[in-house]
C-alpha cells in the first residue's frame, strides 16, 4: 500500500506504526543475551591461541560487562591488557593497566600490569632523531617496577631495559649537543654534555661527553676547565678513542701514551689533579 495516496491523518498514524513495527523488530534482533563466564573466557582464550588479538581483548572485555562480580571479572581486565597489548594496541593497553592498577592496587598481579605497561611505553622507543616523550614514560614506568616490586621476575627484565633506556635518552642529548656545537653555541652545547654526565653516569655516551666537553672549553679559552674534563676522561676510560682524541686536542695532536702507573691520562701532567 502507497501511503502518499492516504490521506493526511491515516498516513500519519500508518508512518508510526511502521516505526514502532521496526522498533520492535529492532529490539528482538539486538536482544541482550546474556552468555555463562566459561564459554566467554573460553572463547577470549581461544582467541588468544589463534591470535587474534582484537576478539579477544573484546571477548575478555564481554567477560567484564556481563559478569563484573565474578573472579573472571578481574582476571579478564588483566588479560585484556595483554591481549591489546600483544595487537599492536599500545596506547589502549596503557589505559586498561592503569584502570586496573586503580581498580586492584593490592592484587597479588598487579606488578604484571605494571609490567604490560612499561613493555607497551617501551616497545614506542624511536630513534633519537624524534621526540623522546615515549622514551621517558618508559624509563619512569621500568623504573616504577624496579621501586615497588624489587624482587619480582619483572624487575629483573625492567633493570635491563633500563639500562637501554638510559642509554637511549643519553644518545638524544648527545645529538643535541652536537647541533649546538657544530653552530659553534658552545654553553648550549656544554649545557647538553654535562647533563649526560650528570644524569646518565652509566651509559655509553660519557666518554665522548666528556671528550666533546674538552672541545668546548678549548674553544672558549678555558684551559683548565679543559684540563679537568681530559683527566677524568683519562682517568676513567683510558682505553676509549676519545681519550685519544682528547689527548690530542690537549697535546696538539701527539698520540697517547699507555698508562702504566694507573693515573691514566697524560703521565706527569695531570697526576696533580688525582
Amino acid at each position: 500500500m502507497r501511503l502518499s495516496l492516504l490521506p493526511s491523518p491515516w498516513r500519519v498514524a500508518a508512518i508510526v506504526l511502521t516505526i514502532a513495527l521496526a522498533s520492535c523488530g529492532s529490539s528482538k534482533n539486538e536482544a541482550y543475551i546474556e552468555k555463562p563466564v566459561d564459554d566467554l573466557y573460553n572463547k577470549a582464550m581461544d582467541a588468544l591461541g589463534e591470535e587474534n588479538y582484537v576478539a579477544a581483548a573484546k571477548n575478555f572485555d564481554q567477560v567484564e560487562s556481563q559478569h563484573p562480580y565474578s573472579v573472571w571479572a578481574t582476571k579478564s581486565q588483566l588479560m585484556q591488557v595483554y591481549a591489546l597489548y600483544e595487537g599492536g594496541k599500545f596506547d589502549d593497553a596503557i589505559i586498561a593497566a592503569d584502570r586496573f592498577i586503580q581498580l586492584h592496587p593490592g592484587h597479588k598481579d598487579v606488578a604484571y600490569a605494571y609490567y604490560l605497561k612499561a613493555i607497551c611505553y617501551y616497545m614506542q622507543i624511536v630513534d633519537v632523531g624524534r621526540d623522546q616523550k615515549l622514551t621517558e614514560l618508559a624509563l619512569k614506568s621500568l623504573d616504577d617496577i624496579v621501586r615497588r616490586f624489587p624482587d619480582s621476575k619483572y624487575a629483573r627484565d625492567a633493570k635491563l631495559k633500563l639500562d637501554f633506556t638510559r642509554d637511549h635518552l643519553a644518545g638524544k642529548e648527545m645529538e643535541i649537543g652536537r647541533y649546538y656545537l657544530r653552530r659553534q653555541e658552545y654553553l648550549a652545547a656544554m649545557n647538553r654534555f654535562k647533563r649526560v654526565i650528570d644524569n646518565f653516569q652509566t651509559t655509553t655516551h660519557v666518554p665522548e661527553a666528556l671528550e666533546r666537553l674538552v672541545e668546548c672549553d678549548l674553544a672558549l679559552g678555558l684551559t683548565g676547565e679543559a684540563k679537568a674534563n681530559a683527566a677524568v676522561l683519562g682517568h676513567n676510560y683510558p682505553g676509549s678513542h676519545w681519550y685519544g682524541d682528547a689527548y690530542a686536542l690537549m697535546t696538539g695532536g701527539a698520540a697517547p701514551a699507555t698508562a702504566s702507573d694507573g693515573k691514566g691520562w697524560f703521565g706527569d701532567i695531570l697526576s696533580h689533579m688525582f
